[in-house]
């Protein structure tokens, strides 16, 4: 059985005191058993919130990363870094890094390698744009997406490897994909994967769904066989809707 995951993507949100409200407002609210907890946060707040969340179910994630372990590249953060402060998760090619920073299916790929190679779990994201949807080109863009994120990686790389479906044009637009759509894709995604490495590397493979996910609607993703939790933006802000997605999470893993 694939654990699912329900992962938080605060984005360029949230001073190191904002955090630290959030965690002493979410305590004793998401403790459960079965789902893995994970607040990915800016670089600058990823040391107190690690401490803050030690002996808890909560782990702390990084929104990127730079493939190299050093060198003159200003403004980056190094896998070595991440390490060095206990960084458990790293989110990889998010549509707003491919979009603003000019992030490249061959950059996502060497930021995984990395990330594997220095005991992060990727999150990798791979999703398609509105434009992509309307010329019905969602399982090509996500197939070829997938082909190079996970190019050259073994079977047993592969399966310590998050994949984050997230349509574009569903991020921070209130929109979201139905449950029915998102679970088509998630299975055409585990069938590339199984096409790629092996039938066992997809079965083991989790997979999220991630576009406008929020309390309201978080049910109807996770009674799909297929999806295995979420990557949340807006909604993974408030201590009470994050908390109430976990333990969504917690109830749906009880009933398989």
């Amino acid at each position: 059985m694939r654990t699912p995951v329900i992962a938080g993507n605060w984005k360029m949100y949230k001073t190191v005191d904002q955090a630290l409200d959030f965690l002493n407002t979410l305590r004793g609210r998401s403790e459960v058993n079965g789902v893995e907890q994970v607040l990915c946060a800016s670089f600058v707040s990823l040391p107190t919130l690690i401490q803050a969340t030690s002996g808890t179910e909560i782990s702390i994630g990084a929104q990127n990363l730079h493939w190299e372990e050093e060198g003159a590249f200003t403004g980056e953060v190094s896998p070595t870094m991440l390490n060095d402060i206990d960084v458990s998760y790293v989110i990889i090619g998010h549509s707003e890094r491919r979009t603003y920073f000019a992030e490249t299916d061959e950059a996502v790929n060497k930021k995984t390698k990395s990330a594997l190679g220095h005991d992060l779990i990727p999150i990798v994201c791979i999703g398609e744009t509105l434009e992509e949807k309307e010329a019905d080109r969602t399982q090509e863009t996500v197939r070829d997406q997938v082909a190079q994120a996970l190019d050259g990686l073994t079977s047993e790389e592969a399966t310590r490897v998050i994949l984050a479906y997230e349509p574009v044009w569903a991020i921070g637009t209130g929109k979201s994909a139905t449950a029915d759509d998102a679970d088509d894709v998630i299975r055409f995604i585990r069938k590339a994967v199984s096409d790629q490495l092996d039938p066992q590397v997809a079965r083991e493979m989790r997979i999220l769904y991630g576009g406008s996910v929020k309390p309201g609607n978080i049910d109807s993703f996770l009674e799909r066989q297929d999806i295995d939790g979420a990557l949340v933006g807006g909604a993974s802000l408030d201590p009470d809707s994050f908390a109430q997605l976990v333990n969504a999470a917690a109830k749906s893993g009880d009933q398989e």
